[in-house]
């Protein structure tokens, strides 16, 4: 048996693309680490990296790192005590299968088990109290994909604060850092590079089930963030003719401005890529989007909790019409659409421009909407979320870092108690400063028969939030008309009900009633 200074630091369930590098990360920041996978292979290969990585730094400086478990049982027996233990599994019932294996191996109630994966929030919280008696349950989300997890990603941990204690230098080790001054992230692209300067992109985000709150959220903005994204190219491609290259020209300028985000960036890598014979990528890739849930869910919830989400939910309602191909094929042949339209270069040009602000405007409306439903979430299940440190977290290391997130941040500061992201006055006079070219651009794209639904939607959301007198006012006299829900009154108090006799025959039947219990 080994003695207590050669066990290791920290145990790892689940070696796949994400889990693989996280050990990796770990390993890089000084963590020796006891790792089990159900398939044996996993195992060996992140041994081998590990091994490969450290060779090619310093041969004459290497040294085992990550230890490869057969069981539960034998997991645990190699790792100090009490037990850390970091789970990378699919989210739903591998996760409780999981736990009920440690169970089975003698896992401690002071012992601690992360679980790393996208869970539904709602399960995290029922998991903490189903596992309370034989083990601390923490959930950390983990934002950045295969490269964020293996050199810096964004976490975002939440659950007992006690856990929190134990596992925040570790995790301050090994998440994305920014420099404190310019709020720019502070990359490092290789094995064994370690930043130790900077702010960690981490923070404790509140109790069971916040943190992975928070991620979903963030999932839901990064699906309208791409969506906003993909409309401008679908314009430029389709309403302009340009090409591939050419798109990714515009895009490349304007991440140089506000639009300064890793989503532009990557895009504009995708959209230079070309196969073999020199074709782009993009023009054979099948126009089918896949989706694992979670932009999904964060519209369930925005209708759960009423916090209007319209952009979000355009972008789940985008990608699912993608799938549609065959009846779009076939609608595409039926269906009516505008003559094509040609532009001069100095029509083209102001488009272009124009079609800038919209984005700009439909993503800072797309941030909007996911910290106001953060916020309202938030006072529902009793969570104090510190909205500036949850902008400070995704500025490096996750999908959706970008450099307007360091001004989300400073408008909390500015107003802690800030209810929507708009109202700042720095976010109001962009979008005031913008609004009438990001409006001719909609109606440009919509004159071109193009669809542009996160677009436009944020246009429309933009419009109801300024707008101080919606038409519900007649909605709620038809719901009183067919239902009799009853209304409110301007010129009364609101804890006041209304209904009204609306038609001849309504008041006939009410008559009739009447008589019958007289007589």
């Amino acid at each position: 048996m080994k003695q207590e200074n050669d066990l290791c630091d920290i145990g790892f369930i689940g070696l796949g693309v994400m889990g693989k590098n996280l050990v990796l990360n770990l390993a890089d920041n000084g963590h020796n680490i006891a790792a089990f996978d159900l398939n044996n292979e996993k195992i060996d290969e992140v041994i081998a990296q590990d091994i490969e990585e450290q060779m090619s730094i310093d041969k004459n400086n290497c040294k085992k790192r990550v230890y490869g478990c057969s069981s539960y049982t034998q997991l645990l027996s190699q790792l100090k005590t009490p037990h850390l233990i970091v789970l990378s599994v699919p989210a739903g019932s591998p996760v409780d299968q999981v736990c009920e294996n440690l169970i089975g191996a003698g896992i401690q109630p002071d012992d601690i088990v992360i679980d790393t994966g996208n869970s539904l929030w709602v399960d995290t919280v029922a998991r903490e109290k189903k596992y309370k008696a034989n083990f601390i349950l923490f959930s950390s989300a983990v934002s950045g994909g295969e490269e964020g997890a293996r050199f810096g990603p964004a976490l975002m941990p939440s659950g007992s604060p006690y856990a929190w204690s134990r596992i925040k230098p570790i995790w301050e080790s090994i998440a994305a850092k920014v420099d404190s001054t310019t709020g720019k992230p502070l990359e490092r692209t290789k094995p064994g590079e370690i930043i130790s300067e900077g702010e960690p992109c981490t923070a404790y985000i509140g109790p069971a089930g916040a943190g992975h709150y928070v991620k979903m959220v963030h999932n839901g903005i990064e699906y309208a963030d791409m969506q906003i994204i993909c409309e401008a190219y679908h314009v430029l491609r389709t309403g302009l003719s340009l090409s591939p290259d050419e798109i990714a020209d515009i895009f490349e300028k304007w991440n140089l401005g506000p639009l300064d985000s890793y989503l532009m960036e990557i895009s504009v890598d995708v959209l230079r890529h070309k196969i073999s014979d020199g074709t782009p990528l993009v023009d054979v890739i099948l126009d089918k989007a896949g989706q694992k849930g979670t932009g999904l869910w964060t519209a369930m919830s925005s209708l759960e909790v009423g916090c209007p989400a319209p952009t979000i939910s355009q972008a789940v309602y985008a990608r699912s019409i993608s799938s549609f191909k065959e009846l779009r094929l076939q609608a595409s042949y039926q269906l009516a659409g505008p003559e094509t339209q040609t532009f001069t270069e100095a029509e083209k040009q102001t488009f272009i421009e124009q079609l800038h602000d919209a984005i700009y405007c439909s993503k800072i409306c797309a941030y909007a909407q996911g910290f106001q439903l953060m916020k309202l979430a938030g006072k529902e299940h009793g969570w104090t979320l510190d909205f500036s440190s949850i902008a400070k977290i995704w500025r490096a290391g996750c999908i959706i870092r970008a450099a307007f997130l360091q001004s989300i941040s400073d408008a909390f500061e500015r107003n802690e108690a800030l209810e929507n992201l708009m109202l700042d006055e720095f976010f109001s006079n962009q979008i005031s400063e913008r609004q009438l070219n990001w409006r001719k651009g909609v109606a440009q794209i919509t004159l071109l028969g193009i669809p542009c639904g996160a677009l436009s939607a944020s246009l429309a959301y933009y419009d109801s939030m300024r707008c101080d007198v919606l038409p519900a006012n007649l909605l709620q006299a038809q719901r009183d008309y067919f239902g009799a829900h009853t209304f409110e009154r301007i010129d009364e108090a609101e804890s006041k009900k209304y209904h009204v006799e609306w038609s001849t025959q309504e008041r006939e039947m009410i008559a009739i009633k009447t008589v019958n219990k007289l007589t």
